[in-house]
């Protein structure tokens, strides 16, 4: 196993690290959520500025940005006053704890190092606690690093810095364009006890790294001469620092192994002087701790339950499992079985969580309820088309069309029946507009039909049959004539009329049909009768 390696040499291209990047854009929208911002983004996002990048998150709508030494503050003063307790680290053996790689690899295949692993949180969990109990247990935590599963269930959304970028990129921000200062003051970025990572520079001072106090080891293959050192010849350790690679700055998702070097004099540089004094606020008491529970060995999982984790995660192309050793088992086969027993979760499979948000992308794009497009979607195409008409001199209609009497249809007969009129407006919609055009639910009884190519005239002969059919459903369906009719507006957009809006303008001929009498069809280019 060798952490970081399957994302360049994975033989399906199936890993991909995937974030809560959908539900963090939603946060920036509220402006009240904190952003956790690694100390590893000075190096993706350079040469842009830690300040920036610091005031490109304000600006994308983030309401606090930290920059991960808080969380480092806490775990290095857990380790502190744990190395200050009698026995501890003397005489036996600690596993440093705060990396869940090294955490999950014990959990799975080396249980017997279990009750060794220090008691104590990641930084990133220890900081996404203190930052609730600073500023409120429903305040949002946003985690913006290399390694998505460091903040566990502690931290409401995590994201790679590339989709941190994304987000920012999509809230019309470039980091580039920012202030070479900081637009706002900014939150505490020095350190007192702690080094990256959350190692107490202390412990780093007091102990060479091959003492038999403190032993600083690399790779995940050491443990297994780990667990035959303690589990097998009993020999005392002393304190374990040990990490699957050279640290966050070497992960995969920064760039390449070459550049580790270049990586680090960056972070380096933007390294601030230390504190002369604690730099965590007096008054902010949380639980720092972790622990680790050893799984009982007893009957396995039932068949049932792996084959629906199996089903999850699905197939690679080829139609065999993929197998690719990301979550850190050598088939899917072991994960899923793993996963069922509770010793990890589908959060660790990658192939997962890339289903997961090709899923999520297709419900943003259709109404859940009518099965059009959703707005998000009628947005997009709009903009296509305003762009295709300027390049081809073509043109398009937009229908704007609303239930007359919806409101009285959910009142009188309940809401369910107005679902199911809904549906059924959806669907004359669709049935009468051609593979190229597009049908949308604006929202609440309103739907907007894009006609490609169409003009004004054209436009209004679809939206008078449209008219017909949803009255014809109206009555199929049981209820008073009259009762069950549509408005409709229709605008024509060509490259000659590119200062008006038409959704706008259709919108206004919508209100035109209601204002002379609903159940009718009204165009933009009509005069409003007197």
């Amino acid at each position: 196993m060798r952490v970081g390696l399957c994302l360049p040499a994975c033989p399906h291209e199936a890993i991909i690290a995937v974030g809560d990047v959908t539900r963090a854009l939603e946060y920036t929208l509220s402006r009240k959520a904190v952003l956790m911002l690694s100390v590893e983004s000075a190096a993706y996002f350079y040469p842009a500025t830690p300040e920036q990048v610091v005031n490109a998150c304000y600006a994308a709508g983030f309401g606090t940005v930290h920059r991960g030494v808080l969380g480092d503050e806490l775990v290095a003063k857990q380790y502190l006053d744990l190395w200050a307790e009698e026995g501890w680290g003397n005489g036996g053996t600690v596993i440093r704890s705060t990396c869940p790689v090294i955490v999950q690899t014990i959990c799975n295949q080396y249980p017997e190092l279990i009750p060794y692993l220090a008691p104590v949180a990641t930084p990133v969990e220890a900081e996404a606690r203190y930052l609730k109990a600073l500023y409120g247990a429903d305040t949002p935590i946003v985690y913006a690093g290399v390694c998505l599963t460091q903040g566990g269930g502690d931290v409401d959304a995590a994201i790679t810095l590339s989709e941190l970028d994304s987000i920012i990129r999509k809230r019309g921000v470039r980091v580039q364009d920012q202030p070479l200062y900081f637009s706002r003051i900014p939150e505490e970025r020095r350190r007192y006890w702690s080094t990256a990572g959350g190692m107490p520079l202390e412990l780093l001072k007091e102990e060479p790294h091959a003492s038999r106090r403190f032993r600083k080891v690399r790779g995940l293959g050491a443990l297994e001469g780990i667990a035959r050192a303690v589990g097998t010849d009993r020999i005392a350790l002393g304190f374990v620092d040990i990490l699957p690679c050279e640290g966050c700055l070497d992960h995969p998702l920064l760039g390449p192994k070459d550049e580790l070097f270049l990586r680090r004099a960056i972070v380096g540089a933007t390294e601030p002087p230390r504190a002369p004094g604690p730099v965590l606020k007096e008054g902010v008491t949380i639980e720092v701790g972790a622990a680790f529970d050893i799984e009982v060995k007893g009957m396995g999982p039932t068949v049932e339950a792996v084959e629906e984790i199996l089903e999850q995660i699905g197939l690679a192309p080829n139609g065999r499992p993929w197998d690719s050793g990301a979550c850190g088992y050598r088939t899917c086969q072991e994960f899923a079985v793993a996963a069922a027993q509770g010793r990890t979760t589908l959060k660790s499979c990658p192939r997962y969580l890339e289903r997961q948000a090709q899923i999520a992308q297709q419900q943003a794009a259709v109404d859940a309820l009518t099965g059009l497009a959703s707005f998000r979607v009628l947005r997009d195409r709009l903009a296509n088309e305003v762009a295709r008409c300027h390049r081809t001199d073509d043109r398009f209609a937009i229908l704007f069309l609303d239930l007359d009497n919806f409101k009285q249809v959910n009142d009188r007969y309940g809401h369910e029946a107005g679902n199911a009129l809904l549906k059924a407006t959806a669907r004359q919609c669709e049935k009468h507009i051609r593979g190229t055009d597009v049908a949308g639910r604006y929202g609440g009884d309103e739907f907007v039909v894009v006609l490609v190519g169409t003009g004004e005239d054209g436009a209004r002969v679809v939206a008078d049959k449209m008219r017909v059919a949803v009255e014809e459903v109206g009555q199929g369906m049981g209820y008073p004539t009259g009762l069950v009719t549509a408005s409709i507006g229709v605008a024509e957009y060509s490259s000659a009329k590119k200062e008006e809006d038409v959704l706008v303008a259709a919108d206004r001929a919508l209100y035109r049909a209601k204002a002379e009498g609903r159940n009718r069809v009204a165009t933009s280019g009509e005069e409003p009768s007197l």
